[in-house]
């Protein structure tokens, strides 16, 4: 089986290219609905969560507005947080690899914004990064409801810049063209990963 680590910086189209990922019959693993789903009700995050942030804790699964609100109240929890949190994701990745594998997946890709940040690069076979022009990033962030101008150099102050993202890629999808021009992108790349038979 040949394993992708997906990853690209904020509105780059990551989740729109990993639906295409999808659609040409590859497995695929989003680390945000990992986390959704750690943080639901009866979710293995909960426990934890609640311990550090009580607060956060709505209707027996974690309220993500909540949270964020206490880290930054308290912005040493956010480490905790991670370090209780991380190794659950982990765990679930773990699992969902050794699904595909058993049931005979040909390629598995593992969707996981923070890929270069958390240094997990290397777990992969391949590693593709989801990449668009600036003006056309920041228009669809801005364009998400509620969110800053503030908030999104926040953020991008967090991830690896776009430019490294690409340097250190094995593939990069541009998603600047259109969703055609990348369903183009990643058809071509899973054509090739099926003809050289895993050695990519």
């Amino acid at each position: 089986m040949i394993s992708i680590g997906l990853t690209g910086s904020i509105g780059m189209g990551k989740s729109t290219t990993a639906a295409l990922f999808r659609e040409e019959g590859a497995t695929v693993w989003d680390a945000d609905e990992a986390v959704r789903r750690l943080y639901a009700p009866g979710g293995a995050a909960v426990a934890a969560i609640a311990a550090l942030a009580p607060g956060a804790i709505v209707e027996g699964a974690v309220d993500r507005t909540r949270l964020r609100e206490a880290i930054l109240a308290d912005p040493g929890l956010l480490k905790r947080v991670e370090a209780a949190v991380h190794p659950l994701v982990a765990a679930d990745r773990a699992a969902a690899r050794a699904q595909a594998e058993a049931e005979g997946a040909r390629v598995a890709v593992f969707d996981i914004p923070l890929l270069f940040e958390t240094g997990g690069e290397g777990a992969f076979d391949l590693v593709v990064v989801v990449s668009a022009p600036e003006p056309m990033q920041r228009a669809r962030v801005l364009a998400r409801p509620g969110m800053t101008g503030a908030a999104f150099e926040a953020i991008l102050a967090k991830q690896t810049p776009d430019a490294e993202k690409r340097r250190r890629a094995d593939v990069v999808i541009d998603t600047g063209s259109g969703i055609e021009e990348a369903r183009a992108a990643v058809r071509a790349l899973m054509r090739r990963l099926e003809r050289e038979g895993g050695d990519a």
